[in-house]
Formats: C-alpha cells, sequence, structure tokens
C-alpha cells in the first residue's frame, strides 16, 4: 500500500453521533491483535493471523500510516477503516483508492461499521475532491456486500481471485451528491 498523496496525516480525530475515528495509540495494542487473530474476522480474509506471531511482530502500539483509522466507541476500540491507494493486490483496485474495514464481532450489526464508513468517506471527500474509492469482498461476505451498498458503492464487476468469486465495487463523490 501507498501514501494517501499531499493530505496532512493524521487528520484531526474523526466525530460521528457515537464515534471517533482517530489515529492508532499503544492502547490499542490488544484489540488490533484480536482483531486480527478473530476466526470470525479472518473468515474471508484467509483465516485468522495467529496470536502468538501478532504478538511477535507489535510489540508495542500499532503501526499508524496515512489511510489508517481506529475507530472508538466510548475510548475502546471496535474495529478499523483503511482507505488507501492500492497497488495492485487486486488488478482492478491498482492506483485507486480503496476502502477497507475490520470490526470486532461484538461490534457488528450496530451500524458502527455503516456510521465510521461514512465519515472516513466523507473525510476523504474532502481531502480528494472529486476521486471515487473502490471496494473489494467476497461476494459470499454477504454482510460486507450489504454495507458496501449502504455506503453507496455500486457494482462493476465480479472476478476469482484468491480462491473465491470477488464482488468489485466504485463509489463517487460526484453520485453521492447528485
Amino acid at each position: 500500500m501507498t501514501e494517501l498523496g499531499p493530505v496532512a496525516w493524521p487528520p484531526a480525530p474523526i466525530r460521528t453521533e457515537r464515534l471517533v475515528l482517530r489515529e492508532p495509540e499503544a492502547r490499542d495494542r490488544a484489540a488490533v491483535i484480536e482483531l486480527l487473530a478473530s476466526p470470525e474476522v479472518g473468515t474471508y480474509l484467509g483465516g485468522p493471523r495467529p496470536r502468538a506471531e501478532l504478538e511477535h511482530a507489535m510489540p508495542g502500539a500499532p503501526n499508524r500510516r496515512p489511510g489508517l483509522f481506529i475507530v472508538d466507541l466510548d475510548g475502546a476500540m471496535i474495529g478499523q477503516i483503511t482507505l488507501t491507494k492500492e497497488t495492485g493486490h487486486i488488478r482492478q483496485a491498482a492506483g485507486k483508492a480503496e476502502l477497507g474495514y475490520l470490526f470486532l464481532p461484538e461490534a457488528w450489526g450496530r451500524g458502527y461499521a455503516a456510521e465510521a464508513g461514512a465519515a472516513a468517506l466523507d473525510w476523504f471527500t474532502d481531502a480528494f475532491p472529486g476521486e471515487p474509492v473502490v471496494l473489494a469482498t467476497q461476494t459470499a461476505n454477504v454482510p460486507s456486500m450489504r454495507l458496501a451498498a449502504k455506503l453507496g458503492f455500486i457494482e462493476v464487476e465480479r472476478f476469482e481471485a484468491y480462491g473465491a468469486e470477488q464482488w468489485f465495487g466504485m463509489w463517487s463523490p460526484v453520485t453521492q451528491s447528485g
């Protein structure tokens, strides 16, 4: 993944009705490890990562990088949103801004991902006026496809990658405002 470009990072925390999107802090380490080691979260991502590997790879605070927002509810991390310029892990996303999201299972089904995703897309629109955003998810991940639709992503194509059918969508600030 590459830098977002000439945007100042990190931005001021983004506040929604219930959430704060902010940069990672040392207090997020345990939750990030839990997120990446979760069998439920890893279902459509090639499986969970081994906890011992994560503990070793992250001896301190989670890495800060442009485009990574920690989603905070009442002072605790419940997930993360990423907006990155992709280098081509999926051909269709190469060079485009791609939205990603991961949430702890206990946060699922409460609208947090939609609220955080909409806030991140609003920030992106201000930082990069007129630039579209793409998203890819497995078609088997029905909740992720529902979230993409709720956020305004339009299906562009389906294709095979990583041994599964993928859904690829695009979001454009022009179509969202009109």
